[in-house]
C-alpha cells in the first residue's frame, strides 16, 4: 500500500493496479522516471523491460489480445511514442486493449522548445480511440482510470494518456478505483431474428466471424448454426485471435489475394457480418477487382464491432433451433515428420508433428506460412495469433506478450527473417524475462512477399537495382548469433532431420529457444 505524500506517478500506478492492469511494458526516458520509481513503492505491477518502442507496443498487443485485457505502455515522449506507432496500427487492427502512458516536458519547459518537443497527440491519434492529456497531479489518477476504461470498452482499443513530468512528480492526494466497464451492447432480438430468417430462406449464405465470436462457446454455437442451416462459417484472413485444431468447430480462412478472395465468395449469396468488415484485397492491382463480395450479394449484419457477437451467435443457435452439437468437428490429422532437403512445407510438417496441445502461435511467416495455415488447422488444439494491420516486425513482440499472459502455454513464434530484422530486440526481452517462446526463422535471404507483389502490381523494367531492394544477402543475417549475442539459446538448421531434432528439444524444454532454419 502507498503512505501519505504520493506523487502524480504513484497515484496512476496504483491507480492501474487497482483497474486490474498488472503489467507495464517499458522503454522510458527522463520525463517518466518518477513513473518508473513508482514502480518501487507500489505493490503489484510487473515491470517488463524491451529495448525498443515497436517491442513495447507488440508485447502489449501479443498480452492483450491473450489475457483479455489491457496491459500498460510506458513511452517516452512523442518520438518514443512515434517508434512504437507500427504494431500500434496492428493492435489497433485487432481491437486490442492498451492503455499508452507517454512522458512529456513539464508544462512550464515547453515554452523553450527543447530538443524532445513535439505534437504528442498528433503521433497519437491515428492509432488511438482515446487521447488525453493530463493537467494536473491531482486529476491524473481519475484521468488512467478513464484511459483504462476507454480501452477496455468494447470491442476494445488504444487508450493514450499524456503525463508531463510535473504532474509525475507533484504531490497528489490519492489513488483513483476502477470505473463501471462499458461492455459490449447488445444486440436487439429483432436483428437476431432477421437474421435467422435469412438462413432460412435456402440461399447460399456465409457467416464471418470475428472477435468474441470465434472462440470458446460462440464457435461451438456457430458450429451449431451451421448444422441447422448449412451456412459457411469464415473467418477473416488476419482475424485477431482464432481457436483452431482437433476437436474444434472447423472455420475457412479468406484468402490473401483478391483473385482468390472472389474465387473464394464467388457462390455466397448472403454474407452476413459478426464483428467484421465485408472483405477487400489487401492492395489494389491493375485489373483486379478490390471489393471481394461477388455482385448481387446481399451484406447484413448480426453484430456490429462494439456489440456483442459472441453473444448473438448463440441468441441465432437459439433462433434456427439449432441441435445440440456442431455440423463437424476438426479431426486430428498430424503429418509424419519431414526428410531430406529442408523448405517451408517440412518446417509446417514438423511443427504440426511435434507441438503440444493448446499451445499459442504468435505467426508471422508470410510467404513461408502458406503451407502452416494448410497444415496447422488439422493439429492439436491450438490459438494462432496473426499479423493483423500487415505492418511487418509484429510476431517476436507478439510472442512476448502471448508468454506473459499465459506462461503455462507453449509459444511458437514462426517467423520471415526480413520481419524478425524488424525487431530483433525482442529476443533480450525473452532471455531476461525467460519466456517459454520457441522461434522460428525463415531463413530464405528475402522479402520474399515483395518479389511477388512486384509481378502482381505489373511494375516493368525491374533489373539488378530493383530486384536488391528485395534481397537480403551481401550479407547475410546470421540468426543463430543474433539470438546469442541477445542471450537466447540458438541453433541452426539445414535439413528436415535437424530441424525436427531441435524442435523436438525446444518443445521438451522451457525457456526462449532460436532455430533458423535454412530453406
Amino acid at each position: 500500500m502507498l503512505v501519505d505524500g504520493i506523487n502524480g506517478a504513484q497515484s496512476v500506478v496504483q491507480t492501474l493496479v487497482n483497474c486490474g492492469v498488472e503489467v507495464c511494458f517499458a522503454n522510458p526516458g527522463t520525463s517518466e522516471m518518477h513513473f518508473v520509481a513508482a514502480l518501487d513503492s507500489v505493490s503489484g505491477m510487473r515491470p517488463v523491460l524491451c529495448l525498443f518502442e515497436g517491442v513495447v507496443t507488440g508485447a502489449a498487443d501479443g498480452y492483450g489480445r491473450i489475457a483479455g485485457k489491457p496491459a500498460v505502455n510506458l513511452l517516452h515522449l512523442g518520438p518514443g511514442l512515434a517508434n512504437g506507432l507500427a504494431n500500434l496500427h496492428n493492435a489497433r487492427r485487432a481491437a486490442t486493449p492498451i492503455v499508452n502512458i507517454v512522458g512529456d516536458h513539464a508544462a512550464y519547459h515547453l515554452q523553450y522548445d527543447a530538443p524532445l518537443t513535439s505534437d504528442i497527440a498528433g503521433f497519437a491519434r491515428p492509432v488511438s480511440s482515446w487521447i488525453h492529456e493530463s493537467k494536473s497531479a491531482g486529476a491524473v489518477a481519475s484521468d488512467t482510470a478513464r484511459a483504462v476504461q476507454a480501452a477496455s470498452a468494447a470491442p476494445g482499443g488504444i487508450a493514450t494518456l499524456i503525463m508531463p513530468a510535473d504532474v509525475a512528480w507533484n504531490p497528489a492526494a490519492r489513488a483513483a478505483h476502477k470505473l463501471p466497464e462499458i461492455g459490449p451492447a447488445k444486440v436487439a432480438a429483432d436483428t437476431v431474428e432477421a437474421i435467422a430468417k435469412l438462413l432460412s430462406n435456402g440461399k447460399k449464405s456465409a457467416l464471418l466471424l470475428r472477435g468474441q465470436a470465434l472462440l470458446g462457446e460462440a464457435l461451438e454455437a456457430a458450429g451449431r448454426v451451421a448444422a441447422k442451416t448449412g451456412v459457411r462459417l469464415l473467418c477473416d484472413t488476419f482475424a485477431p485471435q482464432t481457436e483452431l485444431g482437433a476437436g474444434r468447430v472447423p472455420l475457412e480462412r479468406i484468402p490473401y489475394f483478391s483473385e482468390q478472395i472472389t474465387a473464394f465468395l464467388k457462390d455466397v449469396e448472403q454474407l452476413i457480418l459478426v464483428g467484421s468488415k465485408p472483405p477487400v484485397s489487401f492492395f489494389a492491382y491493375p485489373g483486379k477487382p478490390s471489393w471481394g463480395s461477388p455482385e448481387g450479394c446481399l451484406i447484413d449484419y448480426l453484430a456490429q464491432p462494439h456489440e456483442d457477437g459472441a453473444q448473438a451467435v448463440k441468441d441465432l443457435a437459439a433462433a434456427v433451433d439449432a441441435p445440440a452439437e456442431p455440423a463437424a468437428r476438426t479431426q486430428l490429422v498430424l503429418p509424419d515428420l519431414p526428410k531430406g532437403k529442408l523448405n517451408s512445407l517440412g518446417v509446417a510438417q514438423a511443427i504440426a508433428h511435434l507441438t503440444p496441445d493448446h499451445a499459442i502461435y504468435a505467426e508471422e511467416a508470410n510467404t513461408s506460412g502458406l503451407p502452416f495455415q494448410m497444415i496447422l488447422p488439422k493439429a492439436r488444439p491450438h490459438t494462432h495469433l496473426p499479423l493483423t494491420g500487415g505492418s511487418i516486425g509484429q510476431g517476436l513482440p507478439l510472442a512476448i506478450g502471448a508468454a506473459i499472459a499465459a506462461p503455462d502455454r507453449k509459444v511458437v513464434c514462426p517467423h520471415g527473417d526480413g520481419g524478425a530484422a524488424y525487431t530483433m530486440q525482442a529476443l533480450w526481452t525473452m532471455a531476461r524475462e525467460k519466456l517459454d517462446v520457441t522461434v522460428v526463422i525463415y531463413a530464405n535471404r528475402s522479402y520474399a512477399i515483395l518479389n511477388i507483389e512486384l509481378q502482381r502490381v505489373g511494375a516493368s523494367g525491374a533489373g539488378a537495382n530493383a530486384l536488391s531492394m528485395l534481397d537480403l544477402h551481401n550479407p547475410e543475417m546470421n540468426w543463430m548469433k543474433i539470438a546469442e549475442g541477445l542471450g537466447v539459446e540458438a541453433s541452426r538448421a539445414t535439413t528436415a532431420e535437424e530441424f525436427s531434432a531441435q524442435y523436438a528439444s525446444a518443445m521438451s524444454q522451457r525457456g526462449p529457444r532460436l532455430i533458423e532454419a535454412l530453406i
